[in-house]
């Protein structure tokens, strides 16, 4: 059948039934409409179906076959997912579509400077917001006719970008007002509170705020064999966005305008046991940005006052 609202609304109008659908685009709003209609809706993760994901000889007709029986017999079997409600994917969109244009505005910034470097030119070091204006005084006279423009499109990024980030504090105080409770973090933004309570959605649905690193793809790879554990990235499972706004997040922590917290001591104490070196810190900010998502998830579900030193406090009434 056709994929559109009408194709599925004539063929889905008799019994109720349990449908499974992959995981993709369209499967946000088919599973709601399929669910108005009364059906059972099952969102299958074929990434971790290994007899869809691992098929050498995919096709629809096969994929589908398979679904169909695993849904038959387990749905658990098919991993299946929760998607998120209209207007939260709706309000995510506005999350997704800022960061779209921020990584543009990079891009840009970064051919700028390397086409000014590659004529002997040099740009100093200034935010994104201000590049626009002070970049253009140092621009070599042959480059001005190409980049000047690009310095426009940059200034025209910037002010889309200041727009959607009054959308996204609207969305923060009126919609979503318990970011307030993740906001008292310093580092944590509206951006990051934001995009980490519409991802989540539901924080009951964890069974402890320890499970939401794994869910995040934070968590490191196993793939021990008997006395050989070996040391593996982590996962990269769960949402990309997320998962890079708390990696920001917590190198701001671990920066040099970080604020006194356990977070911070306890990231600095991580790099100076491995080596003070990239790769330690990296690490280190991966680690702290697991921390602070499960602390995050924590906040969230009790609304506790966010004490920065918490360990020390403790310490100091137990002696």
């Amino acid at each position: 059948m056709r994929t559109t609202a009408q194709a599925l609304e004539s063929h889905f109008t008799d019994r109720r039934r349990r449908v499974v659908v992959e995981a993709g685009p369209r499967s946000p709003w088919i599973s709601r409409l399929l669910d108005e209609l009364g059906h059972e809706v099952i969102v299958a993760n074929a990434r971790m179906v290994a007899l869809i994901h691992k098929n050498p000889k995919r096709r629809d007709p096969v994929d589908a076959e398979s679904l169909a029986r695993l849904g038959r017999v387990d749905p658990k079997l098919l991993w299946p997912i929760e998607h998120r409600s209209a207007e939260a994917q709706a309000d995510l969109g506005v999350v997704r579509t800022r960061d779209v244009v921020v990584r543009a505005r990079t891009a840009l910034i970064n051919h700028v400077r390397g086409a000014v470097k590659s004529f002997g030119g040099r740009i100093p070091r200034c935010s994104a917001e201000a590049f626009s204006a002070k970049a253009g005084e140092h621009i070599p006279e042959p480059l001005r006719e190409g980049l000047e423009p690009i310095l426009e499109t940059i200034a025209g990024l910037s002010r889309q970008i200041r727009y959607f980030d009054k959308q996204i504090d609207a969305l923060c105080d009126e919609r979503y007002p318990e970011t307030a409770v993740l906001r008292q973090i310093k580092g944590v933004g509206p951006v990051t509170a934001l995009t980490y309570r519409l991802v989540l959605g539901d924080p009951h649905r964890f069974p402890n705020s320890r499970a939401v690193g794994a869910y995040l793809g934070l968590t490191p790879r196993h793939r021990d064999s008997g006395e050989f554990e070996p040391e593996l990235r982590i996962t990269k499972a769960g949402d990309e966005l997320l998962r890079r706004s708390l990696v920001l997040a917590a190198r701001y922590i671990l920066g040099p305008f970080g604020p006194d917290t356990d977070l911070r001591r306890w990231g600095l104490d991580y790099i100076r046991r491995s080596g003070d070196s990239k790769t330690s810190k990296n690490k280190a900010a991966v680690a702290v940005a697991r921390k602070l998502a499960v602390l995050l998830h924590r906040l969230w579900i009790t609304g506790e006052v966010y004490e920065p030193l918490r360990s020390e406090a403790s310490r100091s009434r137990a002696a």
